[in-house]
């Protein structure tokens, strides 16, 4: 379902709510009207990848460092969606290598997998730079959005991470999905 027509189908949605708790109250006890139910679409499942996606070949470490983020989101009993946003959010902080501070090249003092600060809160560099500890951190902050197993990758993992390129985690999601369904099981 495209993000335009579930967007239009929120807005009826919430409209026919709205209607109904403001009209609630006065229509019963108006006249009773022959009623048909009405078909509502309802998405089940997680969004489909938005926009052009990219994808890149996994090296060792990198390949260790998707299954310490799926162990780490089993961990914490989060499902697969779970681990799917956070690879996706890695993919693009870090294309899934365990930074470092990096000097100059450095955005501010990020570190680790998803580029989290120690001056933000988010740990220790030690702390940071380790991937059950960086994966906990960011999974703690995705659990705090509320409906994020709803919404869209990008804007779940925008939530959290507040990068200054909000919709840059978008491009990561089939690559994620595709590593999630690999590593699951194993």
């Amino acid at each position: 379902m495209n993000t335009i027509f579930r967007k239009s189908m929120l807005s009826v949605a919430g409209l026919a709510f709205a209607g109904g708790v403001f009209a609630g109250p006065i229509a019963a006890h108006a006249n009773p009207v022959d009623a048909k139910p009405v078909a509502v679409a309802v998405q089940s499942a997680a969004p489909k990848p938005q926009g052009e996606q990219s994808h890149i070949s996994l090296n060792d470490e990198q390949t260790a460092n998707v299954k310490a983020i799926i162990a780490a989101t089993k961990k914490a009993g989060l499902p697969e969606r779970a681990a799917v946003i956070s690879i996706a959010t890695s993919l693009q902080e870090s294309k899934l290598e365990n930074l470092g501070h990096l000097g100059d090249r450095n955005d501010h003092d990020s570190l680790g997998l998803f580029q989290q600060r120690p001056s933000s809160g988010w740990g220790t560099p030690e702390q940071i730079t380790d991937p059950e500890y960086s994966t906990t951190a960011f999974l703690k902050g995705l659990k705090q959005v509320d409906g994020w197993q709803d919404m869209a990758l990008t804007d779940a993992a925008q939530t959290v991470q507040v990068s200054a390129y909000p919709d840059a985690y978008a491009q990561w999601e089939q690559q994620a999905t595709d590593l999630v369904a690999q590593h699951w099981n194993s």
